[in-house]
């Protein structure tokens, strides 16, 4: 029988080294929990990066996957199928915009977001062809491709893999004044945000800062972008993150939690004026749209609404930041963040570091990620109860304990 370590040895042995991921090789996971090899159980306070709000294998997903998978998987948009109209319908209502364009991850989403966005400053704002520029913030996190890592301040993002894409900007997050200087270049077609920069180590922006630079942007007739990959579909108590500040994207960006973390899925929504500037063969994707993963997607927002998630995510994230910052440590320097996506800031002490304390924490039942190097994120599942993130909590505070 295989244990951890075999199965750790094999992924190095023929596996690409571009991840360092915690000693633990999950194999099965239900609701908050997931289990390794060894039978061993711990609370996934990552939830595959916020892909996973609904809870591990969420039986009506599941169910929705088994029922389509046995009718058909996969058409390409070479033709129509009998779903995708009905994931249009039903999302584009959801989030109250005229169209949605079908993608699978989220740099994908991204990367149209860009492309739609320049094209809307050629045909519609009048930018000059190839002048086009996007507004983005340092410490930014939009994904992995080549355009993207262009506009990333972080260098193990970027090293290495020039030449980069033209036309960003990059300023400061969280600083209107900085938004509203860069604005008055006249060749801005957009303005690239995360409402929350999660990899960033959950980085929240002051209050009314969504809205002084959406309010920017449309006296500068800027697309006010949104990547909602991470914070959206409830993780920070509302829908939107952006829900906070009552503001409506031009163009906003879903992925991950968008099928409950069964199958990549991601899509762009924008009203007609800016989505049909997109023309047939201009843009697409094989997979983008596909009937099983828009059956998947309608019934994981479905279980969002359904099961109140938004709301717990708030309750219980409130409990949690409550607790944490009563956890007498040295170490904990800030505890920081909005609903269920949560960061402690860690103070290293006796050479023992954010790594270290989340080794710890594995191996008392509870597993989350350092975020460069100093931040460990807390983002668990949203249905967690309030006695499961009890339970959790203690298994947290027993672990800072340690370090004493």
């Amino acid at each position: 029988m295989m244990t951890s370590q075999d199965y750790i040895n094999r992924e190095d042995k023929y596996g690409a080294h571009n991840y360092h991921p915690l000693p633990v090789v999950l194999d099965h996971g239900k609701g908050v929990h997931v289990w390794d090899v060894e039978g061993k159980r711990y609370f996934d306070f990552l939830s595959a990066y916020s892909a996973v709000n609904q809870g591990h294998c969420h039986p009506r997903i599941i169910a929705a996957l088994n029922k389509q998978a046995e009718k058909i998987t996969l058409t390409s948009r070479a033709f129509y199928n009998s779903v995708l109209g009905e994931f249009e319908e039903y999302i584009t209502n959801y989030f109250g915009y005229d169209k949605v364009l079908p993608m699978n991850t989220g740099a994908e989403a991204d990367e149209t977001a860009i492309k739609l966005c320049r094209r809307w400053g050629y045909d519609v704002k009048g930018i000059s062809e190839n002048e086009a520029k996007i507004i983005v913030c340092a410490e930014n996190f939009h994904g992995r491709t080549t355009t993207i890592i262009s506009m990333s301040t972080d260098p193990d993002s970027r090293r290495g893999f020039g030449p980069y894409t033209p036309g960003f900007i990059i300023i400061p997050y969280n600083d209107v004044n900085a938004l509203e200087k860069a604005l008055e270049d006249p060749n801005v077609a957009g303005f690239l945000v995360e409402p929350i920069q999660g990899e960033a180590g959950v980085f929240v922006p002051a209050e009314g800062y969504l809205k002084a630079s959406f309010d920017l942007c449309k006296k500068k007739n800027v697309l006010f972008i949104a990547d909602e990959v991470q914070t959206g579909i409830a993780r920070t108590g509302k829908m939107l993150a952006c829900d906070h500040e009552g503001v409506r994207p031009d163009i906003l960006i879903l992925g991950k939690a968008v099928s409950g973390g069964v199958l990549p899925v991601s899509c762009v929504l924008a009203d007609n004026e800016i989505m049909l500037v997109i023309k047939p063969g201009e843009h697409g994707s094989t997979f983008g749209g596909n009937p099983l993963g828009a059956k998947v997607a309608i019934e994981a927002l479905q279980v969002i609404k359904d099961e109140k998630l938004e709301e717990n995510a708030e309750r219980i994230g409130k409990i949690f930041r409550d607790e944490i910052r009563k956890i007498d440590s040295e170490m904990i320097e800030l505890v920081r963040g909005k609903g269920l996506l949560n960061a402690v800031v860690i103070k290293p002490k006796n050479g023992k570091e954010a790594w270290d304390v989340c080794l710890a924490m594995k191996e008392n039942g509870l597993i989350a990620k350092p975020t460069h190097g100093h931040i460990i994120r807390f983002a668990p599942p949203l249905v967690i109860t309030e006695e499961q993130m009890h339970e959790a909590l203690e298994i947290i505070r027993k672990t800072f304990a340690e370090f004493k």
